[in-house]
Formats: C-alpha cells, structure tokens, sequence
C-alpha cells in the first residue's frame, strides 16, 4: 500500500471534523502527488503533539523558518510508509526522543488546514499524539531554534490556535 493509499484509508477511518476530512479526501482525489512538498495546491503533512511521560506537560518546537511554537512534525518522505509513521519520524527527529509512542492506536487526533509561505502554500495536516518515554531527553534538530516543555495550561500564552485545539483534543483523548 503506498503512503497516498494509506491517507485514504486513515481519512475514511477518520470519524470527526467531516467537512476538513472530505477536503482532505477529496485533495487527494484530485492531486496524485497531494503527499509531497511539490505538490503546489498543498500538501498533506503528520504531526504529533508530545506528551511527558506524567501526561502534564508537552513539548513543543521553536520552529526556525516560521518563529511560532508549535508541535513537532512535517513533510511526508518517499519512505515513510504511513502517515502515523511519518508522524513519529518527524517527532523523532525533531525532538531527539527515542522511543516516542504513538496514543490512539496510531489513530490521528485531529485534522488542521493552514496556509504557510510559497512554495508550500496550504498544509492539510493530520495531527497526531505521541508520549514521550519515562528519563528522556531532548536534542535540538537543525529545523528548531528551540525545544521547551510547557504545563498544559501555559499553552495558550505561547502558542497558535491549531496547537490549542490539538492540546485540548490530545487530554480528552489521554
């Protein structure tokens, strides 16, 4: 099964957010090439939200080119099998937490569709969450200027609504 497949069956499995989801289904519908960064219409990318192993805090990144905290994730690669793995490899790199879990059975947590700088223009992002393992530490990658975990209710003083909204969507599901 390729990674553009696996978005299908993930989305279809998909029982929330219906009209973003159809969007998103019907993005990849129409555009064979919806899962990489050449796509120029947008492009669908993973991401995880990282969870402390206490479930109270998350870790999020000071992304360089964007300069907004966000959670980790990214473009999909012509490796990445799914999209939960593509999730996970981007939580990986970009934390330097080896061991990170996906919850919900590797299901998505949420579905967010937002416009970024050319040449990407729209990311159609499925958003997953992931539990860092107990003694883990953090390593800044080249794609962050920083890494720093905040208390769920610091959240909302630093970052955007989309990492709010997959904060508050992560705790209902923990």
């Amino acid at each position: 099964m390729s990674l553009h497949d696996d978005a299908v069956v993930v989305l279809k499995g998909y029982g929330d957010q219906y009209e973003l989801r159809q969007a998103y289904l019907d993005h990849l519908s129409a555009h064979p090439d919806a899962m990489w960064k050449s796509c120029s219409a947008g492009h669908l990318t993973a991401s995880a939200l990282v969870i402390d192993p206490e479930r109270q805090r998350v870790l999020l990144t000071l992304h360089k080119k964007l300069g907004m905290w966000l959670q980790m994730g990214g473009h999909c690669e012509p490796g990445d099998a799914t999209l939960a793995r593509a999730a996970l490899r981007e939580a990986t790199e970009e934390s330097g937490i080896d061991g990170l879990t996906l919850l919900r059975s590797g299901e998505p947590v949420r579905l967010d569709r937002h416009p970024i700088p050319a040449p990407c223009n729209w990311h159609l992002d499925v958003q997953f969450a992931a539990l860092a393992p107990p003694g883990s530490a953090v390593r800044i990658s080249e794609e962050s200027l920083d890494l720093r975990w905040y208390a769920y209710d610091e959240v909302a003083d630093v970052a955007d609504e989309s990492v709010i909204r997959l904060l508050e969507r992560t705790r209902a599901a923990l």
